[in-house]
């Protein structure tokens, strides 16, 4: 099946005690047993719940994954994949990665004995170096966040697995249409499902997708453990956005390929993050793993006074955390989603205070153009 038919059929099977064409939302805590040890195949809504289990075959077909588990957000699902290490193991992780994962390695991970170093994995003789006899894991973010630097999934899942290493990708910012990590060699694909996927600004939630029986038992007995679910209601959220996913990214698209054109004209912007612009050094490499470029821009302002003027007088685009609304979001990554980057990264990424991100919402192009254009002058 297409895409589009897989996004608003797989998990969606008319509900048998109804026919609702909609996966009802099972908001309940437990389920009547038939008997000791006889059941429908649900006991308790923490272990399995049927509007959880519906998004999860459906994101999981999106992924060309054997294996898909809902979380609360996607900082616990990055969590449940980095419980696949043990203390005393080693990550490679992308040195540009989203401030939320950089803190979790390095503010709580490491107090566990898990030993990290942040590698550019656009650079494929640095993740080699970088290899320890002990490394288990190789995390990586294409496009990043939130310079759009893009990595070579293939050649990366090539020499990883060389070694008998897992690679794992978080591909909230393409999403399964525009870019399918596990089809390049990937292992373990990660979303922020509050992100495009969702697509609403209304849900937040996590997810995991892989092929591994044996790691899917291991995050599936985390996720039952742990216990940090997607709600029913949040369930029911992303499966409503993914059956719109590929009709919205295109938009997303389309507006995030005029507005980066449009930035790069401009006289007051100094340089421009996008993957879709023949200027980006990886354009090459995006048009070979991607289908898309998407809706996440960033550009260079010069100084934090001159984004500080564009983020407070913008008036259609929302200054605001996440991304991946219908909706323009605007933010300041320096300030708001890599806060926790101390300076010095932050500096040696390129993510200076004067850069600003923007989440191209789905609008009438000319009208968001015409908002930063204005907060621009």
């Amino acid at each position: 099946m297409g895409f589009s038919t897989t996004a608003i059929h797989a998990g969606n099977e008319p509900d048998t005690a109804t026919g609702a064409v909609s996966v009802p939302i099972y908001q309940t805590s437990t389920y009547a047993q038939e008997g000791l040890g006889r059941h429908k195949g649900y006991e308790y809504a923490r272990t399995q719940n049927p509007t959880r289990s519906a998004l999860e075959r459906n994101i999981a077909a999106l992924e060309n994954a054997r294996f898909g588990f809902a979380f609360a957000s996607g900082m616990s699902a990055i969590d449940a994949v980095l419980k696949l290490v043990r203390s005393g193991e080693h990550v490679i992780l992308g040195d540009n990665t989203y401030g939320g994962t950089y803190r979790l390695f390095d503010r709580v991970l490491r107090n566990y004995g898990v030993e990290f170093d942040l590698v550019d994995t656009s650079d494929i003789h640095a993740v080699e170096a970088a290899f320890r006899e002990k490394t288990r894991l190789v995390f990586v973010e294409t496009p990043t966040n939130p310079v759009m630097t893009v990595t070579d999934l293939k050649a990366v899942s090539d020499l990883a697995h060389s070694r008998g290493v897992r690679v794992a990708c978080d591909n909230t910012f393409m999403s399964p249409y525009f870019q399918r990590p596990i089809d390049l060699g990937v292992d373990i694909v990660v979303h922020s499902t509050t992100k495009y996927l969702n697509g609403h600004s209304d849900s937040v939630g996590g997810f995991v997708a892989l092929n591994d029986e044996k790691d899917a038992e291991w995050i599936g007995f985390i996720q039952n453990s742990v216990g940090a679910i997607l709600s029913p209601f949040d369930s029911f959220l992303v499966l409503r956005g993914t059956k719109t996913l590929a009709v919205r990214m295109e938009a997303h698209d389309a507006n995030g390929r005029a507005v980066a054109n449009f930035l790069a004209e401009h006289p007051k912007v100094e340089k421009v993050y996008y993957p879709g612009l023949a200027s980006h050094p990886q354009h090459e490499l995006a048009k070979r793993q991607q289908t898309g470029f998407g809706g996440m821009v960033a550009f260079e302002t010069g100084s934090l006074e001159n984004a500080k003027k564009v983020l407070e007088n913008v008036k259609l685009c929302t200054l605001g955390e996440s991304l991946g609304g219908v909706e323009s979001l605007i933010s300041h990554p320096a300030t708001m989603t890599h806060a926790s980057v101390p300076q010095e990264k932050r500096d040696k990424l390129g993510i200076s205070d004067g850069l600003v991100r923007v989440s191209v919402g789905i609008e009438d192009v000319e009208d968001i153009i015409r908002d930063l254009d204005q907060a621009l002058s």
